[in-house]
């Protein structure tokens, strides 16, 4: 008999035996994030067509930021990613004026209206995840790559003030959500990477804020996701972080799921690389990856995917391609 797709996803953190590996790809919806209709809808559409094991609601990064006073635009990037153009903190005493948010204004609003769109026609059949930005990657969008890397070595009691602030938003947000209809958040880190900080520095202004905000997810949230992105994740870091499952850029970093799995105690996610081969491949390349992936895991503990968003030109052929081959194996 085949499991629901919470069954499958729990016995699969859980290292139990599952009918199949659990699949899910995930994508950004240029434009359609500006608006909670159309962002739900094109969601919502994408796992019709597909079915995926479970839903990672993917709005633009801003979502979280826009009330601070940050402006970007989609400029044709292929990973849906927009460009900021404005930025909230320009000199170091800005990360002292930034407020709390209110997330029943503004595009935090917004993007509680998504969700309850998704809860309506989902229901308890397909579990769905909201993006969750990590402080420090908001601080990055906040004031810029080069900036927030400045003033967290000229001014870091000022960027902590910002933090604190930022966090303090975040927790205000996930208190809004815990009648969503969500089975967990996807926590998206982007700093616990050797080529853009020290370990030292992440352990100072990455993960005492990461732990307030995974510390604080509702007991009635059972499906939480670590993304770890870059190229050389800090993974000993977040192995201990309160979650369920782990994705990363295994096919990129050298960093092999069997590696993951020895170090964390849930579900890897991960497999096929989302540029080569789901986007400039073949589908007998993304099938063979996926072979090789399920082979690397003994189909325990891991949940095939890609290691980041899908481009959105990604090829037809080749999603089908990630979707239907766990359901072909012997």
């Amino acid at each position: 008999m085949a499991l629901s797709k919470r069954e499958r996803l729990e016995k699969t953190i859980a290292g139990e035996e599952v009918d199949r590996v659990p699949v899910a790809l995930w994508r950004h919806w240029p434009g359609d994030d500006q608006r909670a209709t159309d962002l739900a809808e094109a969601t919502i559409a994408f796992q019709r067509r597909w079915d995926f094991d479970f839903v990672k609601v993917t709005p633009a990064s801003s979502f979280c930021l826009t009330d601070y006073g940050v402006q970007d635009r989609w400029v044709g990037s292929l990973e849906g990613t927009r460009e900021y153009v404005r930025r909230a903190v320009e000199r170091s005493l800005d990360w002292t004026e930034l407020r709390v948010l209110d997330p029943s204004k503004g595009a935090l609003a917004r993007q509680l209206d998504v969700l309850r769109t998704l809860k309506e026609a989902f229901g308890t059949d397909v579990p769905f995840i909201q993006t969750v930005f990590s402080p420090l990657a908001q601080a990055k969008n906040i004031a810029g790559k080069g900036m927030l890397i400045e003033h967290m070595r000229t001014a870091p009691d000022r960027l902590k003030t910002g933090l604190n602030t930022i966090t303090e938003s975040t927790l205000r947000f996930l208190d809004a959500m815990r009648r969503s209809g969500i089975a967990g958040v996807f926590y998206a880190i982007q700093h616990a990477s050797h080529v853009v900080m020290s370990e030292t520095e992440y352990q100072e202004f990455g993960r005492p804020y990461d732990l307030r905000i995974l510390d604080a997810l509702s007991e009635d949230w059972w499906f939480n996701m670590v993304h770890l992105h870059g190229s050389a994740p800090m993974f000993d870091l977040v192995t201990d972080y309160p979650v369920q499952a782990i994705n990363w850029h295994d096919r990129e970093t050298g960093f092999s799921l069997a590696d993951g799995k020895l170090q964390f105690a849930g579900a890897v996610s991960g497999g096929i690389g989302r540029w080569d081969p789901m986007h400039n491949g073949t589908p007998v390349e993304v099938r063979t990856q996926a072979r090789q992936a399920i082979e690397q895991t003994n189909g325990r503990r891991f949940i095939l995917s890609t290691g980041c968003v899908i481009m959105t030109t990604t090829p037809t052929s080749n999603i089908r391609a990630a979707r239907e081959v766990v359901e072909r194996l012997p």
